[in-house]
C-alpha cells in the first residue's frame, strides 16, 4: 500500500510537471480578473480563447442613468462569458441603403444595461504580452454595438493580437446634458457619458488585459465612422492619457466640424426636460428607456470642459493631444447625402452662396457643367467634408506638429454585391470586413482577390498595432505619409502607394471650413 501511494504521488507530480510546461489552452481556463472569475469559449480550431459579455462597469440604469460609469460589483463563483452583452439602447436595426444585416447589431438583446466588452486571445499564458487592439464601433453616436458580425476578433487574434471590443452608451443615454447633471457630477460637466464609457473600458484593459496574455503598455485604439471620431476625441482627451500608444482612425475625425458647447447642450437639455414634464433628475431617470429614446434626438459629443476641454482643433493646435502613431484614411465612395441631389444650375448657385469670391475655385475642384457631373461632385463633396478633410487634417497635424509617424490610405475597392447593393462602390464601412479579415461574415460574391486584399489589409492593421509600422513580409510597401509628397496607400485589388490625387481639393476645403 505504501508503494502504491508513492507511485500515485509520483504520477501526480509528473502530471503537474507536464502541465507546467504544456499549459491547458487559455480557452479552457477559468481566469481571474479584478471583479471575479470568468470562463469563456474557444474557436473551432481550439486556438483562440473567446470571452464575451464581460462587464467593465456597473449597469447604467436607474439612479446610474446619466452618470459616469461606476465600478463593477465583484461576484463569487465563475461567471460564464460566452455571449455578447446587450447592445446599447437604440432603434431596432433594419438593413438600409448599402448596409445589409451583417453591418448591423443583432436584433436582440438591446438594453440600457449595455456596458460589456469582449476579448479574443491566442495567448496560452498570461506572460506573453501580446499587442492589444481595442475596437470602437461607429453608428453616428446614436446606434451601433460590439456584437456586429464584421467586428469579430478571431481573425486578428490568429495574427497574434489580443482583440477587444466594447459597448458604449449611444443616443440620449450616452450624450445628454443638463445643468443639474453637471452640478451633481463633481466635475461641473455632463453629456459625454459615451466617451466616459470608452475611457472606462480602456482603464479596464490597462488593469486586466495581462491576464489574457496582452500587453497593457502596447494598446492601439481603432474605430470607424463615429468610432473613428471617438478615437480622435480620446487622443485629444486628458482623461485618456497613458491608456494607449497608437491610433487607427477609419473615416472620421473632428477638425472642422461645428462643436456644441456645454452651455448650449445644457440649455437644450432643460428644454427637453420641460417637454417631458420632468421637474427633477429623479423624474428624468424614472422615464422608460423607450420614452427617452423616442423623445430625445440628435445627441452627440460636446465640448464639456472636462472630457473634451476645448475643440479638437484647439487641443491639437496647443500641443495638448496624447502622443500616438497614426494610421488613418477613408473610402472612395462614402459620400452621404440627405434628400435629392441638386442639378447643375442649383449646385453652381450653392457654390456661389457658400464660397462667395472663392466659388470659381470651388467649382474647379467640384465641377458642375452637366447634371451628371454635378451629381458626382456632390457625392465627392459630401465624402470630403464629412470624412476626407477630417482625416487629412489629422494626418497633417500629426506629422507636422507632433512629428510622429502617420500612414494614410484610401480604400477604393468596389465591394462585390448582387441585387440592390450593386450600385454601391467603396461605400462607408465597406473596408471594415477587409481590415479585420472578416469577409466570411458578409454574404457577398467574393472573389479570390478580395480574400487576398483582406489578408493584406488585416496584415497591415496587425503590424501597425504590433510596432507602429504596417509594413511586413509579403505585403506591398506602405510609405510613411509626408505632407510634402502626400503618398498614401491605395487599397484595392492591387494595393499601390501613390501621391494623393485630390490633395488640392482637400486643402481648399480645409482652408474654407477651418476659418469658420
Amino acid at each position: 500500500m505504501i508503494k502504491a501511494a508513492k507511485v500515485s504521488v509520483l504520477f501526480i507530480l509528473l502530471l503537474a510537471g507536464v502541465f507546467a510546461f504544456y499549459p491547458v489552452p487559455a480557452s479552457l481556463d477559468i481566469i481571474k480578473i479584478q471583479s471575479g472569475q470568468i470562463s469563456g469559449a474557444k474557436s473551432k480550431d481550439g486556438q483562440i480563447a473567446i470571452y464575451k459579455g464581460i462587464p467593465f462597469a456597473a449597469p447604467p440604469v436607474g439612479d446610474l442613468r446619466w452618470r459616469a460609469p461606476q465600478p463593477v460589483k465583484s461576484w463569487s463563483g465563475v461567471r460564464a462569458c460566452t455571449q455578447f452583452g446587450p447592445s446599447p439602447m437604440q432603434a431596432e436595426p433594419k438593413p438600409f441603403s448599402m448596409w445589409s444585416a451583417e453591418f448591423l447589431i443583432p436584433k436582440e438583446p438591446i438594453s440600457e444595461d449595455c456596458l460589456y466588452l469582449n476579448v479574443w486571445t491566442g495567448a496560452k499564458t498570461a506572460t506573453e504580452r501580446r499587442p492589444v487592439l481595442v475596437w470602437i464601433y461607429g453608428g453616428g453616436f446614436n446606434s451601433g454595438g460590439a456584437g456586429v458580425p464584421i467586428y469579430d476578433g478571431e481573425a486578428m487574434a490568429h495574427q497574434g493580437l489580443v482583440f477587444v471590443s466594447m459597448n458604449y452608451r449611444v443616443g440620449p443615454f450616452g450624450f445628454f446634458a443638463h445643468p443639474e447633471l453637471s452640478k451633481e457630477s463633481g466635475t461641473n460637466a455632463s453629456g459625454n457619458y459615451g466617451l466616459l464609457d470608452q475611457i472606462a473600458a480602456l482603464r479596464w484593459v490597462k488593469q486586466n488585459i495581462a491576464t489574457f496574455g496582452g500587453d497593457p503598455n502596447n494598446v492601439t485604439i481603432a474605430g470607424q465612422s463615429a468610432g473613428s471620431m471617438s478615437v480622435n476625441y480620446l487622443v485629444a482627451s486628458p482623461l485618456a492619457k497613458n491608456l494607449f500608444k497608437r491610433a487607427i482612425a477609419q473615416s472620421g475625425a473632428n477638425f472642422t466640424r461645428g462643436s456644441i458647447t456645454l452651455p448650449q447642450a445644457e440649455e437644450e437639455g432643460v428644454k427637453i426636460a420641460q417637454t417631458l414634464n420632468a421637474t427633477s433628475l429623479a423624474d428624468l431617470r424614472k422615464l422608460p428607456a423607450a420614452t427617452v429614446h423616442e423623445k430625445i434626438k440628435g445627441t452627440r459629443p460636446i465640448v464639456d470642459g472636462y472630457v473634451v476641454p476645448e475643440t479638437v482643433a484647439q487641443i491639437f493646435a496647443a500641443g495638448k493631444a496624447n502622443p500616438v502613431d497614426l494610421l488613418t484614411g477613408w473610402n472612395e465612395e462614402e459620400g452621404l447625402t440627405m434628400g435629392p441631389l441638386k442639378n447643375a444650375t442649383e449646385f453652381q448657385k450653392l457654390g456661389e452662396q457658400q464660397y462667395g469670391a472663392n466659388a470659381a475655385d470651388f467649382l474647379k475642384f467640384y465641377p458642375a457643367s452637366t447634371d451628371a457631373e454635378a451629381e458626382k461632385s456632390q457625392l465627392r463633396l459630401s465624402r470630403d467634408l464629412i470624412f476626407g478633410v477630417q482625416n487629412y487634417a489629422w494626418a497633417n497635424v500629426q506629422n507636422q506638429q507632433y512629428k510622429q509617424k502617420v500612414y494614410v490610405y484610401r480604400f477604393t475597392r468596389k465591394v462585390p454585391a448582387t441585387g440592390e447593393y450593386k450600385k454601391y462602390g467603396a461605400f462607408h464601412t465597406g473596408e471594415v470586413p477587409y481590415a479585420y479579415n472578416n469577409l466570411k461574415f458578409v454574404d457577398r460574391p467574393w472573389e479570390p482577390a478580395d480574400h487576398e486584399l483582406a489578408r493584406i489589409m488585416s496584415g497591415y492593421w496587425a503590424n501597425f498595432a504590433r510596432t507602429g509600422n504596417p509594413n511586413g513580409a509579403k505585403l506591398p510597401v506602405w510609405p510613411v505619409y509626408q505632407p510634402t509628397d502626400k503618398k498614401i496607400m491605395i487599397l484595392d485589388l492591387q494595393p499601390t502607394a501613390k501621391a494623393m490625387s485630390d490633395a488640392a481639393a482637400l486643402d481648399f476645403l480645409y482652408q474654407q471650413t477651418a476659418s469658420k
